[in-house]
């Protein structure tokens, strides 16, 4: 048995659980949720085909959980730039930086997104994960720009900061797919300069200004 192997078997099942899902995406991300074979995974991971069924009941439910990671790392990258800043209008900027650099933007993380994709729509659990992940995504948005607004002496009601959200949201997934998509096709930053004029315009914030300035 080989030295990782060994490694593999000290671990706790919850670290083996996320090395079998680490192993399915970087699977996925090279030849599509079909070319992700338990077999392959298996081998990429180091471990029997009987341990990924002791986790696993199925193939399907591996790369249910292995989406729902994927989508949950991707909301957790987006917010972190943004954890230490000081005022709410500097975080939602933050925000919109992480939304549009990498790790976020990366055409590894659009490959697996769009592999995901298809399934997403003939998947009810798929489905329900990806209304799951969504939700996650939107509300932590939905606190920024509510703490910003208050912080700016304009609080908006509940069904007001659903709509904001939305459209923030909306318009970072269109400019996340093209540097995915087109990584050499934008300037340095034009990314993000892009996202904070528009989320400043939706949200009618400053955006511009150094975070943590007035």
């Amino acid at each position: 048995m080989s030295e990782e192997r060994k490694k593999f078997k000290r671990e706790s099942a919850e670290s083996r659980q996320e090395a079998l899902i680490l192993a399915t995406l970087e699977l996925v991300a090279e030849k599509g949720v079909r070319g992700a074979t338990v077999r392959g995974i298996a081998e990429r991971a180091d471990v029997t085909q009987g341990l990924i069924r002791h986790y696993f009941s199925s193939k399907e439910e591996l790369i249910v959980a292995a989406y729902e990671h994927h989508m949950n790392q991707m909301t957790d990258d987006t917010f972190a730039p943004g954890a230490a800043e000081g005022t709410a209008r500097a975080r939602l900027r933050a925000f919109v930086d992480g939304s549009l650099t990498p790790p976020v933007v990366d055409p590894r993380s659009l490959a697996l997104w769009a592999s995901f994709l298809n399934k997403v729509q003939q998947d009810p659990q798929m489905k329900a994960t990806h209304e799951r992940t969504y939700a996650y995504f939107r509300d932590r948005l939905e606190e920024l720009i509510k703490a910003a607004l208050e912080e700016a002496g304009r609080p908006a009601p509940p069904a007001r900061l659903r709509q904001l959200s939305i459209a923030c949201n909306a318009v970072i997934d269109g400019l996340w797919l093209e540097g995915g998509a087109l990584p050499d096709a934008f300037e340095p930053g034009e990314l993000v300069e892009i996202g904070r004029q528009s989320v400043a315009a939706i949200v009618e914030l400053d955006l511009t200004q150094e975070a943590g300035k007035t």
